[in-house]
């Protein structure tokens, strides 16, 4: 079938699949808890359509709510999925208005997503990854008009900033970008998110590890570790981890102290000392001697950032390290497969909402394959 939204169909399986969706107890509450919301005035239309096409723009990989009712309406299966009536552009965008008001409704429904999910696989944010990705405003943020020209008196998107972004093997160089960031903590065994906070271009990432990490916690995720880049190593990062039950699992920066080989194990004139586990309730690595001559053969080292609990020497630290790719893994699947970008709505607020629905429509995907498989990220 050509698609007169200009973009391609998606299988008749994907309707298939957001029927499925719509059906499960998770979202048919929000459509539920949206219901009780109105009091007044025309019905309008049926929610469940309303919800569905938010559901179908990320099913269906497209950026604007314009061309998602465009295709809503060509397509029969999506249709029927959906109720049987298509909404038109003007409704899809008073709902996105309404899900900002009642954001505690859409926060609920993917608690209970989450919940649910973790109940099916126990190991589900066991180990977490945490790190920040940059999302490109739908804006020009240039200082000036034009080249040695007068300095821009309004910008399209004032929340958005000037921010940095890292070099890709699609982007050389890295540099300066103007957006916002989104920052989250993903399950490094399943690829899926558990938390995110999306925050201006400016902000970095080491800003926001802390609230991610509670953000988890409040969810019900008691995370045994915790990957994190070169850019989160700091004192308060690891100590932040450690107080929350977490061991911290992250390389270090070439400080004075780590130029110096304040990190590296104890040596003695047997040899360098071997690690000889560790204790969360004394908060210390022990080390021993490799041969067991000296007085005392063993001692125990306060746990800080120079030596955490699992020594970054090991190969357990080295294996949960490697999941650090996950985070990475994931935000590419939610920006190209998902359409988390490009991005088509400004102000931070809209931002948020549509990184909300985006993540809501893969977490309830993923939730919707446990239940006839295995989990599928």
């Amino acid at each position: 079938m050509d698609s007169k939204a200009g973009s391609t169909v998606a299988p008749r399986s994907a309707a298939s699949e957001l029927r499925v969706l719509l059906d499960s107890p998770e979202i048919a509450g929000l459509v539920c808890d949206l219901a009780n919301t109105r009091w007044t005035g025309r019905p309008g239309y049926p929610l469940r359509a309303m919800v569905g096409v938010a559901l179908a723009k990320s099913l269906y990989s497209i950026p604007t709510w314009t061309r998602t009712v465009a295709l809503v309406r060509e397509h029969d299966a999506l249709r029927e999925a959906i109720g049987g009536e298509c909404p038109s552009v003007y409704a899809a965008y008073r709902f996105a208005a309404k899900l900002r008001v009642y954001s505690d409704l859409l926060d609920s429904c993917i608690a209970r997503v989450l919940e649910r999910l973790r109940a099916e696989r126990p190991e589900f944010g066991r180990d977490l990854a945490i790190d920040a990705s940059d999302l490109p405003a739908y804006a020009n943020g240039q200082r000036y008009l034009s080249k040695n020209g007068p300095e821009r008196k309004r910008y399209s998107d004032p929340d958005a900033s000037w921010g940095h972004r890292s070099a890709v093997s699609t982007r050389k160089g890295g540099g300066g970008f103007y957006g916002f960031k989104v920052h989250a903590a993903v399950c490094a065994r399943t690829d899926l998110p558990v938390a995110w906070q999306v925050e201006t271009a400016r902000a970095h990432e080491s800003s926001f590890a802390t609230a991610l990490l509670d953000a988890a916690k409040d969810r019900g995720f008691a995370a045994e570790t915790t990957a994190l880049d070169m850019g989160y190593d700091t004192e308060a990062i690891h100590a932040a981890c450690e107080a929350r039950g977490s061991r911290p699992i992250i390389p270090l920066k070439q400080t004075p102290g780590v130029k110096r080989g304040d990190h590296r194990p104890p040596e003695c004139e047997h040899g360098t000392w071997t690690f000889a586990g560790s204790d969360p309730a004394r908060g210390a690595p022990k080390w021993r001697c490799p041969t067991g001559d000296c007085s005392p053969a063993s001692r125990w080292i306060k746990a800080d950032r120079l030596h955490p609990l699992v020594p970054r020497e090991s190969k357990r630290w080295k294996s949960l390290y490697r999941g650090r790719g996950s985070v990475e893994r994931e935000f590419g699947r939610l920006k190209n497969e998902w359409a988390l970008l490009p991005l088509r709505v400004r102000g931070i607020e809209r931002v948020r909402l549509h990184a909300d629905l985006t993540i809501l429509a893969k977490l309830a995907s993923a939730l919707a394959k446990t239940r006839t498989g295995p989990l599928l990220a």
